[in-house]
């Protein structure tokens, strides 16, 4: 399945919140579609699939890059669900949108595609790029990506910087620091039933 690129609100009623996704709010509390005021007890298979699907829209990704990230993040020790997170939270459009430099994580991916962003002072155009501690984040010296990104910096995302990240508002500029924890990913879900919806498929 490719990106979803339609009705988020409607993602959100299903889903609860995806900070990565959208910042509007529904107004509507029932999930979405015919049968969503009807109360059932989701089963077992529908609350991991639930947990998959959180993680797949709010950061944007195919179902064919998430098999391809858990597969990786089984080669590397420790826990695989949080080593998952951290590879998704790790992405350059994810650390953009954590900087507050882009509302949304798609408006993020925008400034990758568009090639407003250079990591180690080259340009990089590559979403799933992995940023590593060490890389240093910054804005092409082009009046067109700075006014996008002060555009966007005028509506902050997320009130709080992760701890891994420092960002000087004057150059904007930015340096990771270190790989993101667990207490700091930005969504609410339980990552251990992603890895056991793939271990049953």
């Amino acid at each position: 399945m490719s990106r979803y690129r339609g009705p988020r609100l409607r993602i959100l009623r299903r889903l609860g919140d995806l900070p990565g996704l959208t910042r509007k709010q529904s107004k509507k509390t029932t999930p979405a579609g015919e049968h969503g005021q009807q109360l059932k007890k989701p089963s077992e298979y529908a609350l991991r699939l639930e947990e998959k699907q959180k993680l797949r829209y709010n950061y944007g990704i195919s179902e064919k890059q998430l098999l391809k990230n858990l597969k990786a993040a089984k080669k590397v020790q420790g826990s695989t669900g949080i080593v998952l997170l951290q590879m998704l939270e790790m992405r350059l459009d994810n650390t953009l949108f954590r900087l507050g430099l882009a509302p949304t994580i798609p408006a993020a991916r925008q400034l990758v595609n568009h090639k407003h962003i250079l990591v180690n002072s080259r340009t990089v155009s590559i979403c799933s790029y992995e940023c590593k501690p060490g890389d240093a984040i910054s804005i092409k010296n082009k009046i067109a990506s700075h006014n996008i990104i002060k555009k966007y910096m005028e509506y902050p995302s997320l009130a709080n910087l992760p701890n891994h990240l420092e960002f000087d508002t004057n150059t904007l500029t930015a340096r990771v620091n270190g790989t993101v924890e667990r207490k700091h990913v930005g969504l609410q879900m339980n990552e251990l039933l992603v890895v056991e919806y793939y271990s049953r498929k």
